[in-house]
């Protein structure tokens, strides 16, 4: 039986993390000013919009940053964290899950970042198409934060910033959420 729910966690956790991700694309790519006729951006929008649509009015955007889209995001990782602890029988009290899927959040947009700069680094390497919508999307999601070390650690003709940057997420994730998680826990087990 314990497989079982193994099992069953795991498929939520790839669903509400795909539904995460849509959601957090969505943000990323408004706040970076994405190229609305990418493919790939028309895509996010025709999917997050019938949700965001609606949420908008009550909780308008502030300049580029989508609140509705970052409130989705919140709830849907908030969402998983309770069913799986309903799966497992578990009855964590409110504070502790609400840290936790703060906590939940933030791991989620720093792991995101690691993902899309390696990727992108990676597919930077091999000359592919600058102009396929995949690489233009994952270009303008990543650019503000490798900017800033940008042209300031080349080697030859090799760029670190997206390795000091990535080094950087790993540590605010090891530094910063696995604190906020251990407090959260606690918090959890308290109800």
């Amino acid at each position: 039986m314990e497989y079982l729910l193994k099992a069953l966690a795991m498929v939520i956790q790839v669903v509400f993390g795909a539904v995460a991700t849509l959601f957090l694309f969505r943000l990323l790519a408004e706040a970076n000013r994405a190229d609305f006729q990418n493919p790939l951006s028309q895509f996010v929008y025709r999917y997050t919009n019938p949700v965001l649509a609606p949420m908008r009015r009550v909780l308008p955007n502030w300049r580029r940053f989508n609140f509705a889209a970052l409130l989705v995001l919140w709830f849907t990782l908030m969402l998983e964290r309770v069913l799986i602890y309903a799966l497992f029988g578990l009855d964590p009290s409110w504070s502790g899950v609400l840290v936790l899927s703060i906590a939940d959040v933030i791991d989620f947009v720093l792991l995101f970042y690691i993902v899309v700069i390696f990727g992108w680094s990676l597919l930077s390497m091999f000359s592919a198409d600058p102009y396929h919508p995949l690489i233009r999307l994952a270009g303008t999601i990543v650019q503000p934060v490798l900017r800033p070390l940008r042209g300031k650690l080349v080697v030859g003709n090799i760029d670190f910033s997206p390795t000091v940057v990535v080094i950087v997420l790993l540590l605010a994730r090891m530094l910063l959420v696995a604190p906020l998680l251990d407090f959260g826990n606690e918090l959890a087990r308290m109800g």
